[in-house]
């Protein structure tokens, strides 16, 4: 029970700031009708539970099993089987994520059902599978972080050339959505698993890094490639207001249950056989640890049930009412704002950043103050909502504005900073676009988009994910080159000997 109340107080930090805009705004901005904001505190109360219940189903369940499947890897040292397993495992534990689900729900319902939820699942879970198996060959090659980087977001603005604005928006938004609560700690454990074949203790530490980030890569490709293949050119989209129709509270939670409860079961299912035939064949665990995974693997459901109900039935529309009444005021400034305000509060709050900012400066033996690390983390996911809300309201400025020099600055910093910046950069990313990204904020910029004239939900409110994972990938690099030049006036190697093995 213990780890259940860490969990818990760490779920209430990052729940609460939005929940607390949501009523100021409730109150002074936006009033909202009762029914829906008492659905909201439902869906937040919802979510706080089920997410902290979640996630000591992965500390449990996912990750020890993610270990066990790295260990056994790295014990066969042959690199088809560390492949073929790294493509099952990277499908299986993609199509489950819970930040998948919501935005290829949100995908599926912007466009009426064009973009069927299941497609999205599917195609983004191959990209993972694929990214994920070329990463783990990455690691037993010893193939530098920062040069395959470099060709895969080459390979990323060539394609985008050829995809339309629509997709590229909803393909970066896909790769943050996907690398969540679910998915990058099995990775992570899975990557640690495998690195673990070298000798070389600081080589194995600086590949731990950057795993996530590559994985990341192939929900980029896949969806363009998708859009691309399908010709999907003309889909337009738009978001119906059935809100004020539901007097029942309750009405719209018991909708969601049975089909969240089938899907998620259906998500899960292969994971848990996966384990099953590996335990038969290779783990021969004793009794007691299987019960606790498997203990593990419940509260995963479980948690994933109530977490996605609560979202469904009671986050996400507030989110885009919110959105689209703030959008309506008749001075837009609010929206770059409120927008900012979000992404301060919202990446401060987000559980994995504190790890990450304590990782940091525990490497750099506290030269790079983590507190200096959140405020450059809060800056940058502020401007990165506030500069997508900009994007809404004016019509000229599209997605690939932002998107081109920002990669192109976050790849060129590969080349300069410590090489263990340049995994932390990347991987820092997936931890800021955690589930009030997923959820409040991607309903938020949808609403804004439905409300602004010539806009359009599906091209102007899709990318808000996609600038949130762009911003900490230059911040936590540009640290590093700080950490850098610090270093050499103090004396101090901070070569890639020292910092990277």
């Amino acid at each position: 029970m213990t780890i259940l109340g860490e969990k818990f107080k760490e779920v209430v930090i990052s729940v609460l700031p939005i929940t607390i805009i949501v009523l100021i705004l409730h109150f002074t901005l936006t009033p909202l009708e009762i029914p829906l904001l008492l659905r909201f505190l439902l869906g937040a109360f919802l979510i706080i539970i089920g997410l902290s219940i979640f996630l000591v189903g992965v500390d449990k369940g996912i990750t020890p099993i993610g270990n066990l499947m790295g260990s056994t890897l790295t014990k066969t040292n042959k690199i088809w089987i560390v492949a073929g397993v790294g493509l099952a495992l990277g499908f299986f534990i993609s199509i489950a994520e819970p930040d998948l689900h919501i935005l290829a729900n949100q995908v599926s319902s912007v466009t009426a059902n064009a973009i069927p939820k299941i497609t999205i699942l599917v195609i983004v879970s191959v990209g993972i599978a694929i990214l994920l198996s070329l990463g783990l060959i990455r690691i037993v090659y010893n193939i530098p972080l920062y040069k395959m980087i470099t060709v895969l977001y080459l390979i990323i603005f060539v394609i985008a050339i050829f995809a339309s604005p629509e997709f590229v928006a909803i393909s970066f938004d896909a790769s943050g959505a996907v690398t969540g609560a679910l998915v990058v700690p099995f990775i992570l454990a899975l990557g640690l698993g495998v690195s673990s074949l070298k000798k070389d203790s600081k080589a194995s530490e600086k590949d731990s890094f950057g795993l996530v980030a590559i994985t990341a890569v192939g929900a980029i490709i896949s969806v363009m490639i998708m859009n691309i293949v399908t010709q999907t050119d003309e889909i337009s989209g738009s978001l119906e207001y059935s809100i004020s129709e539901s007097d029942s509270i309750f009405r719209s939670f018991i909708h969601e249950l049975p089909t969240v409860a089938g899907e998620i079961f259906i998500a899960l299912l292969p994971i848990i056989m996966i384990f099953l035939i590996f335990q038969i064949v290779s783990f021969k665990l004793p009794r007691k640890t299987v019960s606790k995974i498997f203990k593990g693997l419940v509260y995963t459901y479980l948690g994933l049930v109530l977490f996605l109900v609560g979202v469904n039935a009671g986050f996400m529309d507030v989110g885009s009412v919110v959105g689209f009444s703030v959008a309506s005021l008749e001075n837009k400034l609010y929206i770059v704002i409120i927008g900012f305000i979000i992404g301060l509060v919202t990446v401060l709050a987000e559980p994995s950043v504190h790890v990450l900012t304590h990782q940091i400066e525990e490497v750099t033996s506290g030269y790079v103050k983590r507190k200096v690390v959140l405020l450059a983390l809060s800056i940058g996911v502020g401007m990165a909502i506030s500069l997508s809300m900009i994007r809404i309201i004016i019509d000229e400025v599209q997605l690939w504005h932002y998107l081109l020099p920002g990669y192109f600055i976050a790849v060129a910093l590969t080349y300069v900073v410590p090489k263990l910046f340049v995994g932390m950069g990347f991987d820092s990313g997936t931890v800021s676009s955690g589930p009030m990204t997923a959820t409040f904020i991607l309903a938020f910029g949808q609403g804004v988009a439905e409300a602004i004239e010539g806009a359009d939900v599906l091209r102007e409110g899709f990318g808000i994910i996609a600038m949130v994972t762009l911003a900490p990938m230059i911040a936590v690099q540009v640290l590093g080159l700080i950490f850098k030049v610090k270093s050499a006036k103090g004396g101090i190697k901070a070569d890639d000997t020292e910092l990277s093995g």
